[in-house]
């Protein structure tokens, strides 16, 4: 793939100065999107639209017709990974993801892997990628082995992850296996996306909140050290943003040890607090509270300036805290965009 021009989301990951501020926000291609909402139809279901690359393809690129955003982030799900190392995989309505079998009933050994769930996914970067307009970067990702781990343990999410947390208490050895597991599995998916098209990648480990420090140590920030130095291996150029949610105070050791090239940091941290913990030269992005985007109005442009303000004087790649919620009028994105 030839270079994209003028890319102001990789030249602010860069450290590089840029004319503005680059922008792109996590769930930008999601059921807010009346488009959105008739491609899933199309497709039947959540996990078909996933395994469908033109349909992925489609959905990826539809908030880039509405907004001037500066990355388009893969249309996949954090539990791909899951279900190539052996788990069924199932969205049911109004429940969300169930994996099966459980691993706080099973023991990894017992799963077949399915590798081949990895290849739809790719092709959807290929395709993406592709079609995407000039200077808009392709962005691939992954579960963090963490918040993974989470899932394929108790079979499902939950509020404490308390399943999860209680094996790792009690069975240090199985729960580190399962963690391997993934970390290895990872920097395939994670290397196949790159060598596909993807010129950033981000991590997402949404439930890194739920863990003491030294288990946030052990369980989010050596796991994510192996993932960064295997690509940083295999793709050196390639920037890798970590998104450790809910981290808090634990956020600068994940910043300073894990090796990402930027951080990601969520609503509940005080951008001017983060800024001055973090290298001056890392970029930074976040933090807008998705909630905002809800209420629009006055509120939305004041707490957007305050985010810009906060972090002026550093690389900074403006985003949400977390996800857009389902429930955002998209005229709200636009007037945050524009």
């Amino acid at each position: 793939m030839a270079a994209l021009k003028n890319d102001r989301f990789l030249r602010a990951l860069a450290g590089e100065k840029v004319d503005m501020t680059p922008v792109w926000m996590m769930r930008q291609a999601g059921r807010y999107l009346p488009e959105y909402r008739a491609t899933r139809a199309q497709a039947g279901d959540f996990m078909s639209l996933c395994k469908s690359p033109e349909l992925a393809c489609e959905v990826t690129l539809q908030p880039l017709r509405r907004y001037a955003m500066d990355a388009a982030i893969l249309f996949s799900d954090i539990l791909i990974v899951p279900h190539a190392l052996g788990q069924d995989l199932q969205f049911l309505a109004g429940e969300g993801p169930h994996l099966s079998p459980r691993l706080v009933d099973a023991a990894l050994s017992s799963l077949q892997p399915a590798p081949h769930h990895f290849a739809p996914v790719w092709e959807t970067v290929r395709l993406t990628r592709a079609a995407l307009p000039e200077g808009v970067t392709m962005l691939g990702f992954i579960g963090s082995p963490w918040t993974v781990a989470t899932y394929m343990v108790a079979g499902e999410g939950s509020k404490d992850h308390h399943v999860a947390r209680a094996m790792a208490y009690r069975d240090p050895v199985a729960f580190a296996e399962i963690i391997q597991a993934i970390v290895d599995s990872s920097i395939t998916y994670l290397s196949g996306q790159i060598e596909a098209g993807a010129e950033a990648v981000q991590l997402f480990d949404s439930w890194a909140g739920s863990l003491a420090p030294q288990q946030f140590q052990r369980w989010v920030v050596e796991p994510t050290a192996q993932i960064v130095s295997a690509i940083r291996a295999l793709h050196p150029n390639v920037p890798i943003i970590g998104f450790p949610k809910g981290a808090g105070a634990k956020l600068p050791a994940y910043a300073w040890e894990t090796g990402v090239d930027a951080v990601g940091v969520d609503e509940t941290v005080d951008p001017r607090w983060i800024s001055k913990e973090l290298p001056v030269q890392m970029p930074v992005q976040g933090n807008l509270d998705p909630l905002l985007l809800i209420s629009g109005g006055p509120q939305l442009e004041d707490a957007a300036r305050d985010v810009l303000d906060a972090f002026r004087g550093r690389p900074h790649v403006f985003n949400l805290g977390h996800g857009i919620s389902q429930h955002t009028p998209p005229e709200h994105v636009a007037e945050l965009v524009d």
